[in-house]
């Protein structure tokens, strides 16, 4: 029979090697996530990259078509319905601007001003975008341009965002600027969309692979030397461990990937720059497998 003492160090060693293998097996799984997130991360650059592209093309595109409510003496801010008609028409009519993952379309005179946007309630008329958004500078001097910044307001109730701007200029008959065409969207919107698409293309996977497995827990953010935003309904510890990493800071010298333990579960993490986006501007991805 084993005494006290031998008996309690029997049962130690039971536990810890009852323990190691699943240590391990955690350590491997997030192994695992955090090379599968990599290779998000790097997908969700080129998909962001592309979506940045449809704007470049289709917004100088669509700021021609717009020219015409400037011509023959028109005046703009008095006629508000023919503004949002155009502003609807482009994004209908031109393939690139169709697709693309603008929340808004606005038209401004020619010190920056918003006479109207395509939505049906305007909180952008009679904002000076220019002063807000100083980079559109220099779609007022004649080129298309592309910049982050924040409107004013009330902090959304997904918490503090950002904002990209893209501002391609209306010129007259004679090549003078008397506007500019503006799209953008929101860091947190953006987000969702990537999120859905990485969700998206993961479920093709498994369709195609006849795998009944389930999808992997996933959150996307971007980030910037501001902080990181993450999807909607991403729970605030997750977006508060990727701001612990620094991943603005880290990312300088290129992506970055890691694993981090997030109430007591493995999340593999990476994050890359994504410049089309903007200076420093970045995409990071949680991944954990279920």
């Amino acid at each position: 029979m084993l005494d006290s003492s031998t008996a309690r160090h029997f049962v130690a060693a039971v536990v810890l090697v009852w323990l190691l293998p699943a240590g391990a097996a955690c350590t491997s799984q997030g192994k695992a996530s955090e090379q599968k997130a990599t290779e998000h991360a790097s997908a969700l650059a080129e998909l962001a990259d592309r979506d940045v592209g449809e704007v470049e093309r289709g917004l100088p595109v669509g700021a021609a078509r717009l020219s015409s409510l400037f011509t023959n003496g028109a005046d703009p801010p008095k006629d508000l319905p023919a503004v949002r008609t155009g502003l609807k028409r482009i994004r209908a009519e031109i393939p690139d601007l169709t697709v693309a993952k603008s929340t808004f379309f606005a038209l401004t005179d020619s010190h920056g001003v918003a006479i109207r946007n395509d939505l049906d309630v305007d909180v952008m008329a009679g904002q000076n975008v220019a002063s807000i958004f100083p980079a559109l500078a220099k779609a007022l001097a004649g080129s298309f341009v592309t910049t982050t910044g924040l409107f004013p307001g009330p902090v959304p109730p997904t918490g503090p965002d950002r904002d990209w701007m893209a501002a391609a200029p209306v010129k007259d008959n004679a090549g003078q600027v008397v506007g500019l065409l503006l799209t953008g969207w929101t860091y947190r919107r953006f987000c969702l969309h990537l999120q859905e698409s990485l969700r998206h293309d993961l479920q093709e996977q498994l369709l195609k692979a006849k795998d009944n497995g389930k999808l992997p827990i996933l959150y996307v953010a971007i980030f910037d030397a501001t902080g990181v935003y993450a999807a909607p309904l991403t729970p605030p510890v997750n977006e508060k461990a990727l701001a612990d990493v620094d991943l603005f800071g880290k990312t300088a010298a290129g992506p970055i990937h890691g694993v981090l333990n997030i109430t007591d579960r493995d999340f593999g993490y990476a994050a890359v720059r994504t410049p089309k986006l903007g200076e420093g501007t970045g995409i990071a991805v949680l991944r954990s497998e279920i």
